[in-house]
């Protein structure tokens, strides 16, 4: 069992440099954007009185920003969604031409961030069959040939590289997870035994953090006991079953902070279910139908109790990285580089497209409403400027034309 970082680990003749915990860095894909009157900001500067969308995140205002006038100059289909949203290729090419894709983001990022970890980088999708207004692939992630990349669906199926036990196959996995069986049964006596070779703050993090792992176990045992059951057919709506939706989301926040905290790796990107969102909160509306509120008061009314989910799940994740601990003491947070947002402003509108940022450690200016000088500055910009924060050379990167240092503190 992968374990966090401990200040017992650093051996008493090492430099306080190399103690340091490395760079993260997260990308999360929310699917459709958001109602434009009551979520976007419309002026510069400090996040004094937020908007009815982004009302959740008052408690985290001076630790996000929000950046307009982003445009992924190579997404020219609107029900393209989320295909070139980390990779700012111009998939659709020349005309007479096929399509075509080039390396996301985080794969770039995980080649030089988590090379020395078990995994360069965590490709995360959700159980959703639909595309859930995310377009072609399967995940966020594009490797070098320009083809999808298989991304991990749901959290159970991430649990199992991270915490499942050596030989274990997806039966004995389930099985053990439906008898309540943890992880930690295995590693107990490991466990006691680390009582006396670490000192009490260590103590308490591998407390904490053992806890983590038995909550995020007790939130699959739901998801593992309706794996197999078939969804009965009724007039009625039936009731939610299983892990989706929000509480799926809220699952895998708590699986990425862990993978994380025991630098299993670096880099994570996350496609996230929209539908199944949609369908926790107790509404029936497509997703596709939802983004196109127009003339409809009971759609925009729709939308924007969607649009507040989001960030509330949103804050929840921000409170999960403050709450982790790492080595040193610091917060996960504060080593973390997160971007949220979405490909899709609203509709079938694709010029400046959401963009909120968080964490950074004091690299990133935020608090801020932020309002680029130039209309369509390219996505590219951004995901440029956060790779070259997280320390990973690149001198450009997609549709990019430089860095914003509107962002950078």
């Amino acid at each position: 069992l992968a374990l966090p970082g401990l200040e017992s680990m650093t051996p008493l003749s090492a430099a306080p440099a190399s103690a340091k915990p490395p760079t993260r860095m997260i990308f999360c894909g929310v699917g459709y954007g958001f109602t434009e009157k009551t979520f976007y900001p419309t002026e510069a500067g400090p996040l004094e009185t937020l908007t009815e969308g982004l009302s959740p995140l008052e408690r985290h205002k001076q630790d996000f920003s929000i950046i307009k006038n982003l445009t992924n100059v190579g997404a020219t289909d609107p029900h393209g969604g989320s295909t070139s949203y980390l990779t700012g290729a111009n998939v659709t090419g020349t005309p007479g031409k096929r399509f075509h894709n080039s390396i996301s983001c985080d794969l770039l990022a995980g080649k030089q961030l988590g090379k020395n970890q078990r995994y360069d980088s965590l490709v995360l999708a959700s159980k959703e069959e639909n595309a859930g207004g995310h377009g072609k692939g399967m995940s966020l992630a594009w490797n070098e040939a320009g083809k999808p990349v298989a991304g991990t669906r749901g959290p159970v199926e991430l649990y199992a590289p991270l915490f499942g036990q050596s030989g274990e196959n997806p039966e004995e996995r389930e099985a053990r997870l439906n008898k309540k069986k943890s992880i930690l049964d295995v590693v107990l006596s490991d466990a006691k035994s680390l009582n006396g070779k670490v000192s009490s703050l260590d103590r308490d993090k591998l407390d904490e953090y053992f806890q983590s792992i038995r909550e995020v176990e007790l939130g699959l045992v739901k998801d593992v006991q309706w794996a197999e059951k078939p969804k009965p057919k009724a007039d009625r709506k039936a009731p939610g079953v299983g892990v989706e939706g929000e509480a799926e989301i809220l699952l895998t926040y708590e699986l990425i902070a862990l993978a994380l905290q025991t630098q299993q790796t670096s880099v994570v990107s996350y496609r996230q279910p929209v539908a199944s969102v949609i369908k926790s909160m107790g509404m029936s509306y497509d997703p596709h139908a939802l983004s196109h509120y127009g003339g409809s008061p009971t759609r925009t009314d729709a939308n924007r109790l969607r649009d507040k989910k989001c960030t509330e799940m949103l804050g929840k994740f921000i409170d999960i990285l403050k709450r982790t601990k790492e080595a040193d003491g610091s917060r996960l947070f504060d080593h973390t580089l997160l971007s949220w947002g979405t490909n899709l402003r609203h509709g079938h509108m694709i010029k400046d497209v959401p963009a909120i940022v968080a964490g950074g450690g004091g690299r990133l200016k935020l608090g801020q409403s932020i309002i680029l000088p130039k209309e369509d500055t390219p996505l590219g910009n951004l995901w440029l400027t956060l790779l070259q924060q997280g320390g990973v050379h690149a001198e450009s990167f997609g549709n990019s034309s430089g860095t914003l240092p509107e962002l950078i503190a």
